[in-house]
């Protein structure tokens, strides 16, 4: 696992770098809108759908909604910001629920290896023959509309990679010298393995699970957007898109808010993973702190 020191490394090289640092914000901000959502939007029924006010539909930006009303003159602003929760959710919903599966069968499968480990890697290797997206586009579908299906989707099509990853790092992990101390002292498998192989392997996946969190808020949109994601009226962004599609051309806010949150949340996340990534590497890591002039 990464160290304190390491930590506080990472850490410099974000603030360090300006867009690492906006990206950073981002992702903040984005946590801090969706824990407090529900709590601080200023229409709330409004943004849980229970309301329609004929009087007020199609109104354009203003101060008193910043971001225009819909088709049912529902306050779009509140929507949106209640859909950063539902968006939050997912992600931690879909890349948790990866990694509880994928951790496990990756590390099983290449510590024991054997008949276990080609096992294990040939039924990942089944659902890695199929295209993620596609994959979770035949789950939901069958499966059926809701928030719990669509993230069960989605985790489904999404562990084989972080099996694939943690199997090969467990594989490399596993022939280090303190292994093989830790076999000598007489501590079982299950020790080894949840003590020493897993805290070693999992840099990699956790850089990976940090750029898939903006790619499972993306993909979670586009399955909410063809109609086989969320209910309505849950104020999902790619819903709300799907809503709002229907009167661009004359109600153009309904649709481009809620993108735009779309947009800037999965950037942010990617910026990150990327600074991420940069500081897991030892070589990456190593030049970029002599070009900012951070000793290690």
């Amino acid at each position: 696992m990464i160290r304190f020191k390491e930590q506080r490394i990472i850490l410099s090289l974000i603030v360090k770098k300006r867009l690492s640092l906006i990206s950073l914000l981002i992702v903040l901000s984005f946590i801090v809108f969706g824990v407090s959502g529900p709590f601080i939007v200023p229409y709330p029924e409004d943004a849980w759908g229970l309301t329609y006010n004929v009087e007020k539909r199609f109104q354009p930006p203003s101060v008193e909604h910043p971001f225009g009303t819909d088709a049912l003159g529902r306050d779009v602003f509140s929507r949106v910001l209640l859909g950063s929760s539902f968006s939050l959710i997912i992600a931690i919903g879909v890349i948790g629920l990866a990694l509880a599966i994928g951790i496990p069968v990756g590390v099983v499968a290449g510590y024991y290896g054997g008949r276990i480990g080609t096992i294990l890697m040939r039924i990942t290797d089944m659902f890695l023959a199929f295209p993620p997206l596609l994959l979770a586009i035949v789950l939901a579908a069958t499966l059926g509309r809701g928030l719990l299906n669509l993230i069960v989707a989605l985790a489904i099509s999404w562990w084989p990679w972080y099996s694939r990853l943690v199997y090969v790092q467990t594989n490399t992990v596993k022939n280090m010298p303190y292994i093989d101390s830790a076999k000598i002292a007489g501590l079982p498998s299950y020790k080894i393995m949840t003590k020493h192989v897993i805290p070693n392997a999992l840099t990699p996946t956790l850089v990976q699970a940090a750029l898939d969190m903006g790619s499972a808020i993306l993909e979670a949109a586009g399955l909410s957007f063809i109609g086989v994601g969320v209910k309505p009226p849950t104020p999902e962004w790619g819903l709300l898109v799907s809503e709002g599609w229907q009167s661009i051309n004359y109600a153009w806010w309904i649709a481009f808010f809620p993108g735009l949150a779309i947009l800037i949340t999965v950037v942010g996340f990617n910026l990150l993973a990327d600074a991420l990534r940069e500081s897991a590497d030892p070589r990456i890591r190593r030049t970029v702190l002599m070009r900012l002039g951070i000793k290690q």
